[in-house]
C-alpha cells in the first residue's frame, strides 16, 4: 500500500504559539524572484536527472521532506494517453512509456479514442477496441510499464460516455423531450403522429434511435391555478392525432421519448455505439462485467496491472430517463409526478442546456413557483438514481476488481460533493483555454483568468470530507492553440489547479503517436505534451516541481474551518442543475468567487452539502463531520432548503457555530410535499438563529465588486481568526494552509504572469519557517522579525513556506533590489537562428525586435541564440543579468561557463561568479513556441487544426537586455 493510503489523519485546527530565536548558519542565496526591477527563481539544480541528496538539516527519518526532495512516481504528473483510432504497436507504446518516463511522468491513464482524419495514418493499421490483436498491445503495454515502474489507469471502454456497438436496444440511453403547440380555441386541430415525433429532435442525434410518441396534454395558455390538463394519451398509438380545443387559448403539450439518442463521443472502432442507460443498474453492471471480463481473459487479476478504472466526463446530453422513473418517484416523493411532468421538461438543445425561449403556457407567480418546486423534485430524483445506480454500481464493481475508482462525477446528474465522496479518487478539471496568461477579472459573473473550472471546488472539496488525500484532476485540458502554449502556461495553470484544491495531476494529455508520423503527428486533443515540441527538452523542468508539491499536498491535510453552502436547490428549481463544470447560469453570478476571497484574506474553507450538513455531529461550536470541523457557515443566498438542513443550522448556531447569510435567509422548502408547513419550519427557524444569535449570526449584504474587502468585512463583523494575516491581499494571489503532522505549510501562488506583489504575512508560531524550493529540493531557513514575514512573489512564483521544530539551516537572504544599479546592454547582437524545420539563419541586430515583425523570420519556431561581447570593469557585490519577462525559456552562458535556465516569470541570472573584468562574452538561448510555425503550414491540416486565432507574445527578445549590479 501507498505512503499516502496509510497516513492517519492529522488534526484540523493549527496550533498556536510566540516566536524564538533559532541557530542559523547563514549563506547568501539570491532572492531573485522578489527583485523590484527583475524576478526569477534560482538555477534549476534540481533539473539534473538522478536522485539528489538531502539537505544536510533534513531531520533523521524525515519522510516527508526526504519525498519531497526524491517523489515517488505516484506523486509525479501522469497524463492522458490518448491511443488514436487504435492504431498502436507493442514495439512504439513501450517506447512512447521511456519517453514519458524520461520526462518525470509518473503514469498513463491509457485511453482509445476515435482516430483524427487529418492525421496520416503511414499505413498503419486500426485495430477494433476489444480484439485480440488489441489486447495483445494493452497486455505489452500493462506488463511494461509495471517493469518500468510506471503506474496504469485505463479508461471504461472508449471516448465518452460508457457505451458501444455491444449495447442491446434495451439499455441504451433514454430522453424525454417536450413540444409545444400554441392553439386557438374553438377549433379542431388534427396532427399526423410522425410530424409531431419528428418536429423535436434531441440534444445528440444518434442515426439509430427510435422515436415513440410519449404523452399528449392539452393545457390552458394561462394558467394562475394548477390543473393537470386533458390528457389525450389514448390517442398516442394512432398514426392521427385529433384535438378539439375548448374556447380559450391552449397549448399542445407533446413528449417524445427517443430511446438510443446518443451515441459514444469520439469512441474508437468497435467502441463508438450508442451509449448506455446511466439510470439503468442491470445497464451499468452488464456494461462494466463486458469490459472486465474481456480484460480479465487475457491478463487475469486486474489489479496486478491497473491501479484504478476511469470514468470521463457525464455528458448524457440531457438523457433523463429509465422504465420505472415514475414508480422510484412516487416511491421517494409521496406523490405522482405524472400530472406535473409536461410542465416541468425544459425544451434543451445542445449538450441538454434549456434552451432560452419562450414557450408553452404562462403561470402565475405563485404557479410557477408551485411547478419549480416539483421539478426540483424530478431533478433531485434523477440525481439519486444517477448516484445509487451509476457511481455506486461502478465503485462497487471497481472494488470488486480490486482497483480504484476514479471518476469526473459532477454535471446535470449527480450532485458533485455527495457523488465524488463515493469515489476512490475524486476528479474535476482544469483548462487552458488560450496561449495568453489572462488576469482575473474582478467583474460579476467574469471568470477571466480562470483555468480551474467551477467544480474544482466541489470535487476537492468531497475529497476533503472523504477523507481523500489524493483528488485528481484533468489539467491543461487545451483545445485551441495548443502549439503556441508555453511552459510557463502550464505552471500558472497547474498552480490555478493545486489552489483549487487539487493534489494529483492527470495531463490533458500525450498523443500516441510514432516518430515516422508527418510533422505534428496525430493529433486528438491536448496541450501538446510531446517529444516533437521545442520545449519537451525542458518539461521535467516543471514536472519535477509539479511532483514535488503533489508530495507535500498528497502526505499533508488541507485545513479549512470554514463550511460554505450553495443555493443548489434554488439554482435547479429555477434553472435546472447545471452542466458542471461549464454552467450555463451561476446563481447569484459571484457564487464561485466566494471561497477565492476567502483564501485571499487568509482563511480556508471546503463547500458542503445538505446530505453532509445533515449527518454531520455538531457541538461545541463546531459542525463535525469524518475528519473535518468547521467552526463558521456561509450560505451564499439560500432561499430553498429541507428542514432537516434547517434544524441542523440552528443546531449550530445554538451551539455556538457563526452563521453567515449573504443577502437571503432560507425560508422555504425545497419540493412539494407538505410545503407550507415545512416553509414555515425554515422561516421561522431563520428568524429563530437570527434573534437568538445577534453576535454570531447575520445577513450581510451580497458583494458588488471587491470581493477581497467585502469578506474582510465580515472577518471583522464576526471574529473570525485566519490562519495567515496577510497585510495587503489581492486578487491574483492566494494561499493554501495544509498540515503535516506537527508541520504547518503554507502554498502561496502568483498566478499573475504581469504583477509582482508583495506583503507582509503573520503568523501565530514558535515554529521555525523554511523556504521549501519545489525546482531544487533545497530547504532554507526563511527569515521572521516578530511573527511577521515579508513575502514577495514575482510574477508566476510560487513560495512553500513550512513551519516545524528544526532550527539549525542555511538562510535564505533576499537581495535589496533598490540598491542595484542598472546598465542597458545595446547591440548590435549575433543573432544564430535554428528553425524546427532544420534550416539556419544569422542575423545582426541593433535592437532587439520581435522577429515576428520581420517578414523573413515571421513564421519562425525553433531556438535563437542572443550573442554579445560586453565590457564590465566595476566589478565587486552582486552582479545580475536580467531578459525582463519573456514567454519562451531561456539559457544562458557567460564566457562559456553554462548559468542556468528560466522558464516562466522574470528571466534574472546571477553571473556574479562567472564575469571577470574586461571583456565578457554573454550568450542568450531563446527556445520558442511552435505557434508561429504551425500557424504557417497552410496545407498542413493537423496543424492547422490547432493553429487558430492570433499568435501570443513576441518571437524571441523584444526588450532591453539588462545588468544590475550592486
Amino acid at each position: 500500500m501507498q505512503y499516502f493510503e496509510q497516513m492517519q489523519l492529522v488534526p484540523i485546527f493549527p496550533d498556536h504559539f510566540q516566536s524564538t530565536g533559532m541557530n542559523m548558519k547563514r549563506r547568501r542565496f539570491i532572492k531573485l524572484a522578489s527583485l523590484t526591477t527583475a524576478s526569477a527563481l534560482p538555477l534549476l539544480k534540481g533539473a539534473k536527472a538522478g536522485v539528489l541528496s538531502i539537505d544536510k538539516s533534513a531531520a533523521v527519518n524525515d519522510e516527508t521532506y526526504e519525498m519531497f526532495v526524491n517523489p515517488r512516481n505516484y506523486h509525479k504528473p501522469f497524463v492522458r494517453w490518448w491511443w488514436n483510432g487504435d492504431r498502436v504497436t507493442k514495439e512504439e507504446a513501450l517506447r512512447e512509456l521511456d519517453v514519458m518516463k524520461d520526462a518525470g511522468i509518473g503514469g498513463v491513464e491509457i485511453n482509445p479514442i476515435k482516430w483524427n482524419e487529418n492525421a496520416d495514418a503511414i499505413g498503419i493499421k486500426e485495430l477494433t477496441w476489444g480484439s485480440g490483436e488489441w489486447l495483445d498491445v494493452v497486455e505489452a503495454t500493462v506488463k511494461g510499464a509495471k517493469e518500468k515502474g510506471i503506474t496504469c489507469d485505463m479508461i471504461i471502454g472508449s471516448g465518452w460516455p460508457f457505451g458501444g456497438e455491444h449495447v442491446p436496444r434495451n439499455e441504451q440511453s433514454q430522453i424525454i423531450i417536450l413540444g409545444t403547440k400554441n392553439l386557438k380555441g374553438g377549433q379542431t386541430y388534427t396532427f399526423n403522429k410522425t410530424e409531431l415525433v419528428n418536429s423535436v429532435e434531441p440534444p445528440s442525434n444518434y442515426e439509430n434511435k427510435v422515436s415513440t410518441l410519449f404523452m399528449l396534454r392539452l393545457a390552458p395558455a394561462v394558467m394562475n391555478e394548477f390543473t393537470p390538463g386533458v390528457s389525450l394519451d389514448d390517442q398516442v398509438g394512432n398514426d392521427s392525432i385529433t384535438v378539439k380545443v375548448p374556447a380559450g387559448d391552449y397549448v399542445l403539450y407533446y413528449l417524445v421519448k427517443v430511446n438510443g439518442f446518443q451515441r459514444v463521443i469520439q469512441g474508437a472502432l468497435g467502441a463508438k455505439g450508442p451509449v448506455i442507460n446511466h439510470y439503468d443498474q442491470v445497464a451499468v453492471q452488464n456494461y462494466l462485467d463486458h469490459f472486465g471480463e474481456l480484460l480479465t481473459r487475457r491478463l487475469g487479476p486486474l489489479n496486478n496491472y491497473f491501479r484504478a478504472f476511469f470514468t470521463d466526463s457525464i455528458e448524457l446530453e440531457g438523457a433523463n430517463w429509465c422504465d420505472d422513473f415514475f414508480e422510484e418517484f412516487k416511491q421517494r416523493r409521496g406523490y405522482d409526478i405524472e400530472q406535473y411532468f409536461p410542465f416541468i421538461l425544459f425544451k434543451v438543445g445542445e449538450m441538454g442546456n434549456a434552451v432560452k425561449e419562450k414557450y408553452g403556457s404562462t403561470f402565475s407567480p405563485e404557479l410557477q413557483a408551485q411547478i419549480n418546486r416539483a421539478r426540483y423534485d424530478f431533478l433531485h430524483t434523477k440525481q439519486a438514481l444517477f448516484e445509487e445506480r451509476f457511481v455506486g454500481t461502478f465503485t462497487a464493481w471497481c472494488k470488486k476488481q480490486g482497483v480504484k475508482s476514479r471518476m469526473q462525477a459532477y454535471g446535470m446528474d449527480c450532485n458533485a460533493i455527495d457523488a465524488s465522496m463515493q469515489l476512490d479518487i475524486p476528479e474535476c478539471e482544469t483548462w487552458i483555454w488560450v496561449p495568453q496568461i489572462e488576469e482575473f477579472d474582478e467583474k460579476e459573473g467574469d471568470f477571466s483568468g480562470r483555468n480551474y473550472t467551477m467544480v474544482n471546488k466541489f470535487v476537492s472539496s468531497a475529497g476533503h470530507l472523504s477523507n481523500k488525500q489524493v483528488i485528481s484532476c484533468e489539467e491543461m485540458t487545451n483545445t485551441g492553440q495548443i502549439f503556441s502554449t508555453t511552459l510557463e502556461r502550464v505552471k500558472i495553470t497547474g498552480d490555478q489547479s493545486n489552489l483549487s484544491g487539487v493534489t494529483h495531476s492527470i495531463l490533458h494529455g500525450f498523443n500516441y503517436t510514432p516518430l515516422e508520423a508527418p510533422f505534428p503527428g496525430w493529433l486528438r486533443y491536448g496541450s501538446f505534451f510531446n517529444e516533437r515540441n521545442t520545449w519537451w527538452p525542458y518539461f521535467k523542468l516543471w514536472s519535477t516541481y509539479k511532483a514535488r508539491m503533489s508530495s507535500v499536498f498528497q502526505n499533508s491535510v488541507m485545513q479549512a474551518d470554514i463550511a460554505v453552502l450553495h443555493p443548489l436547490a434554488d439554482l435547479a428549481s429555477k434553472y435546472g442543475f447545471q452542466r458542471d463544470p461549464f454552467p450555463n447560469v451561476s446563481y447569484p453570478k459571484y457564487v464561485h468567487k466566494v471561497w477565492e476571497a476567502i483564501h485571499q484574506n487568509g482563511n480556508g474553507c471546503d463547500y458542503i452539502s445538505e446530505k453532509v450538513l445533515q449527518q454531520s455531529n455538531i457541538g461545541n461550536g463546531s459542525i463535525n463531520f469524518s475528519s473535518r470541523s468547521y467552526k463558521t457557515l456561509i450560505l451564499i443566498e439560500v432561499e430553498t432548503v429541507m428542514p432537516e438542513t434547517a434544524r441542523a443550522i440552528k443546531q449550530f448556531a445554538d451551539a455556538g457555530g457563526k452563521v453567515i447569510f449573504i443577502a437571503k435567509t432560507p425560508h422555504l422548502s425545497s419540493g412539494l410535499a407538505g410545503y407550507k408547513e415545512k416553509s414555515e419550519e425554515i422561516a421561522t427557524i431563520s428568524k429563530t438563529i437570527l434573534s437568538n444569535h445577534p453576535k454570531t449570526a447575520g445577513i450581510v449584504a451580497a458583494p458588488e465588486k471587491d470581493l477581497i474587502t467585502w469578506y474582510r468585512n465580515i472577518q471583522q463583523r464576526f471574529n473570525i481568526t485566519p490562519y495567515i494575516t496577510i497585510s495587503n491581499p489581492v486578487i491574483h494571489v492566494s494561499q493554501l494552509y495544509y498540515k503535516n503532522g506537527e508541520r504547518g505549510i503554507f502554498y502561496f501562488t502568483n498566478y499573475s504572469a504581469a504583477k509582482l506583489h508583495s506583503f507582509k504575512a503573520s503568523f501565530n508560531t514558535n515554529k521555525t519557517a523554511w523556504l521549501w524550493n519545489a525546482e531544487t529540493g533545497e530547504r532554507l531557513l526563511y527569515p521572521v522579525k516578530n511573527g511577521v514575514l515579508n513575502i514577495t512573489l514575482g510574477p508566476s512564483e510560487t513560495k512553500l513556506l513550512v513551519f516545524d521544530n528544526e532550527k539549525s539551516g542555511d538562510m535564505y537572504v533576499p537581495v535589496d533590489a533598490t540598491s542595484l544599479q542598472e546598465m542597458v546592454i545595446n547591440g548590435p547582437w549575433q543573432l544564430a537562428l535554428k528553425h524546427f524545420d532544420g534550416t539556419t539563419k544569422q542575423l545582426a541586430l541593433d535592437t532587439l525586435i520581435d522577429l515576428k515583425k520581420r517578414e523573413e523570420t515571421k513564421d519562425f519556431s525553433g531556438t535563437i541564440t542572443y550573442s554579445k561581447t560586453i565590457p564590465l570593469n566595476n566589478l565587486g557585490g552582486k552582479t545580475l543579468l536580467s531578459l525582463g519577462h519573456i514567454y519562451d525559456v531561456s539559457e544562458l552562458e557567460v564566457n562559456s561557463q553554462k548559468i542556468g535556465t528560466r522558464w516562466y516569470g522574470n528571466h534574472v541570472y546571477d553571473i556574479s561568479n562567472a564575469v571577470h573584468k574586461g571583456d565578457n562574452q554573454i550568450s542568450i538561448k531563446i527556445t520558442t513556441t511552435l505557434g508561429a510555425y504551425t500557424k504557417s503550414l497552410k496545407n498542413n491540416k493537423a496543424a492547422q487544426e490547432w493553429s487558430g486565432g492570433e499568435l501570443y507574445g513576441p518571437t524571441g527578445l523584444d526588450k532591453p537586455v539588462k545588468i544590475l549590479k550592486g
